[in-house]
């Protein structure tokens, strides 16, 4: 993952109500949540959850499928362990031990639906 991008997603999860939607969606799974139940768990207007997706899409955290009537959203796996990842790129300074930890999370993490990736 290249520093831009990873300064995009993270600029996009550095906000309360859009972290809560993103958790939302790693916990549902593949399978997704409509917008209206996200929005009725978080209990903020459907334009302002909108708003908040819309910049979790554009970091490239989220996919959208439309259902229906709904729009279905969906937790990119395989851009949060990119995140993930980068973030301990360069971990401990020859010390892996340190991280030993964080890393044990970055490969669970790695649950990555097929086509996610």
């Amino acid at each position: 993952m290249e520093l831009k991008n990873a300064v995009v997603a993270l600029s996009a999860l550095a906000h309360e109500a859009r972290l809560a939607a993103f958790r939302i969606l790693v916990q549902a799974g593949p399978e997704g949540v409509a917008a209206g139940e996200i929005a009725r768990r978080l209990d903020v207007p459907p334009n302002t959850l909108s708003s908040n997706l819309n910049i979790l899409s554009n970091a490239g955290l989220i996919d959208s499928r439309r259902d229906g009537r709904s729009i279905i959203y969906t937790a990119r796996y395989g851009s949060m362990t990119q995140l993930l990842e980068f973030l301990m790129q360069d971990c401990c300074a020859g010390s892996p031990e340190i991280c030993a930890p964080l890393a044990d999370v970055a490969i669970k993490s790695r649950c990555v639906p097929e086509g996610q990736a």
